[in-house]
């Protein structure tokens, strides 16, 4: 490898080596149950994520690109990054996975309101920034002019 410094050259054999004692670990540890379980969630992450958050993501940017002004779409982008991230990770809390009658200190928050108050706070920082880069690029809010794939030119 031409060009690899010392210090990267260094971190790769570490992550190597840190990878391929996690693997020794997960495989002398763990019964045959627990690795088909570990393989399944795996598979289950790729299929999720291709089949349905892939795709999502293609639609709304295909309608972001479509519909927005050029000043919002990269704050568009960056929103929708934010949420979606945000939004898997509170999915256990929305959906009060894990609570429990016989303890009510167990997701004890109104988790819906925290997670509407988040997108709020994402919402409003996009149209900030949508507005203040169309002001600095001089659109204006300037659609774009590109002519209709159909072979429509309105």
């Amino acid at each position: 490898m031409a060009g690899v410094s010392p210090t990267r050259g260094a971190l790769g054999v570490l992550g190597f080596l840190v990878g391929g004692y996690g693997a020794y670990l997960l495989l002398s540890r763990q019964d045959v149950d627990q690795l088909l379980s570990a393989a399944i969630w795996l598979a289950g992450g790729v299929v999720v994520h291709d089949g349905l958050i892939a795709l999502a993501a293609l639609g709304l940017v295909a309608i972001g690109a479509r519909y927005l002004p050029s000043g919002a779409r990269a704050p568009a982008a960056v929103g929708f990054v934010v949420l979606g991230s945000i939004t898997i990770l509170a999915i256990p809390m929305l959906g009060r996975f894990g609570a429990k009658d016989d303890n009510a200190t167990l997701l004890d928050r109104s988790y819906g309101l925290g997670w509407l108050g988040i997108v709020g706070l994402v919402v409003a920082a996009v149209l900030v920034s949508s507005l203040l880069r169309s002001r600095t690029s001089g659109d204006a809010g300037a659609r774009d002019t590109r002519p209709d794939l159909e072979g429509d030119p309105s």
